[in-house]
């Protein structure tokens, strides 16, 4: 390592370069047995040996202060420590650090308090719920179904319009051939409402009108938005049922509570219908027919969905009936919807035929009876409308059926050969359908009131009629296909 003569202090003597050796090599981190060596200023080498003569007078200085001497030290010293270490980097990023940290504790303050905010208000909005009594509930369906809707009360007024209803709209809801496919929902909600009216059952009962309004919206957003059991089929049959009413004069016949029963329950009939029938619910073990005990699980379970509604006092249009009066009700309404499940259809015509002959209105079993009849009627009354009304129904009621085959092949379940895309077609669906339960049923009914005759059994006739001649067209169409598939198999031979 070479020490040149301007890199020493001009005031050192050299002899003394020899006796500092270590104090430099120590000074300037280097080992100490490090070779120094001196050049003068023309570069050339000055010998170090102890007898150098000293520096000359104009060289010398006055030493510094041991102070002075010890502060330009510690100085160097932190030069070098600071090179070597990054301090002012280091000082930099703990810096910045401490100002995110700063901000960060800021924000999370200001997070506290509005979690404290929060936790206040829905205290005090706990609070305001119970001072109202419970009214609003929440009712937890089946854990199979899509989603776990909540029935919740409107306690608004109702949004949907009241529609001004012509007078040839009310004299077509009347009818049998009334096209359910020309409304929106809210039209139907109007059509529902103004039944009740026209019955004579929001003035009879003291039902507030409100309250029906807030019961129909409320009926409405619960019934799924199936391919066939939606809330368009739940007016479909509870239209049916007002035209039957009107036309059998069933008023004449009935009380207004039992007239009040049957619209109520067509219009409860199929409330939350997931899709998928008894059949599906029992062999798949759902939850509806562990809970039921594989007995008319939908069934029931439309009869609790309605009376969850029913239990809500913005939605209860028997709020002014006595208890007695609600025990019939209800009753009454759970004994027709029950009566819904095809399962006891034989059973219940059975029933009826056996007190059809000698029917007595004034025998509250017959009544019953017939009460059962006239909502199963309803419930599978599409045939009886028009062609044009009634083959969008079997559509809908097909793209039904095939959804639950295809879940049924998929989880290894039995599959009805009447839901099987692969094997019926909609001849071969209506035809025993119309043939062996629409009509046996409806001229059952035909022989207490003969006025249904043109009415409803006739276009069951006509309906079977031509449901067969499509049958024989797809048959010969069959027919056809299968010999011209024989004859290009002959002719590859």
């Amino acid at each position: 390592v070479t020490l040149k003569s301007s890199s020493v202090q001009p005031w050192v003597s050299l002899r003394k370069v020899i006796i500092h050796k270590n104090a430099v090599c120590v000074f300037l981190c280097w080992c100490r047995n490090t070779n120094l060596s001196l050049l003068d200023s023309s570069g050339a080498m000055v010998s170090i040996d102890p007898t150098m003569p000293h520096n000359t007078e104009r060289y010398m200085k006055p030493p510094p202060h041991k102070e002075e001497l010890f502060q330009n030290v510690l100085t160097q010293v932190a030069e070098q420590f600071s090179r070597a270490f990054k301090i002012n980097e280091l000082k930099t990023e703990v810096t910045n650090r401490l100002a995110m940290l700063e901000k960060r504790v800021e924000l999370e303050g200001m997070k506290v308090v509005e979690i404290e905010k929060c936790r206040n208000d829905i205290k005090k909005l706990r609070e305001e719920m119970a001072s109202r009594n419970n009214s609003c509930f929440y009712f937890s369906l089946s854990n199979f179904l899509e989603d776990n809707k909540k029935l919740t009360p409107r306690r608004d007024v109702p949004s949907y319009p009241k529609y001004m209803l012509s007078q040839h709209t009310i004299d077509a809801l009347k009818k049998p051939a009334f096209d359910v496919w020309l409304w929106e929902a809210n039209e139907m909600l109007s059509c529902l409402e103004h039944m009740y009216h026209d019955l004579g059952l929001v003035k009879d009962f003291n039902i507030n009108p409100i309250t029906l309004k807030r019961w129909l919206l409320c009926i409405h957003d619960n019934y799924k938005n199936n391919p066939f059991h939606n809330f368009r089929h739940c007016f479909c049959v509870t239209q049916m049922m007002y035209s039957m009413i009107c036309l059998c004069s069933l008023q004449e016949k009935f009380t207004q509570v039992d007239v009040l029963i049957l619209m109520t329950a067509a219009v409860c009939h199929d409330l939350d219908h997931p899709g998928f029938n008894n059949t599906y619910q029992i062999n798949a073990r759902t939850e509806l027919a562990v809970r039921y005990n594989d007995i008319s699980p939908l069934e029931n379970h439309h009869c609790a969905v309605a009376f969850q509604i029913f239990s809500q006092p913005d939605c209860n249009i028997f709020s002014n009936f006595d208890p007695e009066a609600f025990k019939q009700i209800r009753q009454g309404t759970i004994t027709l919807i029950l009566a819904t499940d095809m399962a006891r259809h034989g059973e219940i015509l059975d029933s009826f035929k056996q007190k059809v002959d000698s029917f007595d209105y004034t025998d509250e079993e017959h009544v019953t009876c017939l009460k059962m009849v006239l909502i199963k009627c309803c419930d599978i009354s599409n045939e009886v409308r028009p062609m044009e009304v009634a083959e969008p129904w079997v559509d809908c009621l097909l793209e039904e059926y095939f959804m639950q085959s295809d879940r049924e092949k998929a989880e290894g379940l039995p599959v009805a050969p009447f839901m099987d895309r692969e094997k019926v077609t909609k001849p071969t669906a209506q035809i025993g359908f119309i043939k062996f339960v629409l009509i046996p049923m409806f001229e059952t009914v035909m022989k207490l009131f003969p006025q249904i005759e043109e009415a409803m059994v006739q276009p069951l006739r006509e309906s079977r009629d031509r449901y067969e001649e499509l049958k024989q067209i797809d048959d010969a169409m069959n027919e056809k296909k299968k010999s011209e598939n024989l004859t290009i198999g002959g002719k590859k031979k």
